[in-house]
């Protein structure tokens, strides 16, 4: 193992730390699946930082719209769980190609809008914004400094 994937490993660690501590504070009382789709999104965000995958409009729009579906999933289809949580998933996965804000944890965050028990359909239309979008935009706000500090490494490749 070299050096450079040591240090990615210890800062994905250190930022990993510091987005959950953050989003744990103002969301305490959501189920612990957003922990879920936090990891994977710190994989691509943190370790594979030139990923179209990892960029801004993805990490965001892929959450924000995958959430939004997956209510909508739920909210149609509650009655047979599992074909909202199948529609919930292909539609989020449709959709973010058709936008281009593809980002393969807003799967997860789709499924968990239709599983996630009372505490996330209590929430609603709510969901996609706080705790996904929220969580989204701390992710980013603590990757923008940290994946820049090292001048080898230019986070994010674009914006839109």
């Amino acid at each position: 193992m070299s050096g450079e994937d040591r240090e990615k490993g210890m800062d994905s660690f250190l930022r990993i730390d510091l987005s959950d501590a953050d989003i744990y504070e103002a969301m305490k009382d959501i189920p612990g699946y957003l922990d879920i789709t936090t990891g994977a999104s710190a994989v691509l965000v943190y370790g594979t930082i030139k990923s179209p995958l990892a960029q801004p409009r993805n990490l965001v729009g892929g959450h924000v719209l995958s959430g939004l579906i997956g209510v909508v999933s739920y909210q149609l289809c509650h009655s047979c769980m599992w074909l909202a949580a199948a529609i919930a998933v292909a539609t989020a996965i449709s959709l973010m190609h058709a936008t281009k804000t593809l980002h393969p944890p807003g799967g997860a965050t789709a499924l968990i809008a239709v599983i996630g028990g009372d505490k996330i359909h209590n929430l609603g239309y709510l969901y996609p914004i706080v705790p996904v979008g929220l969580g989204a935009v701390i992710m980013l706000a603590i990757a923008l400094p940290v994946n820049n500090l090292p001048r080898t490494r230019r986070y994010p490749e674009y914006w839109i």
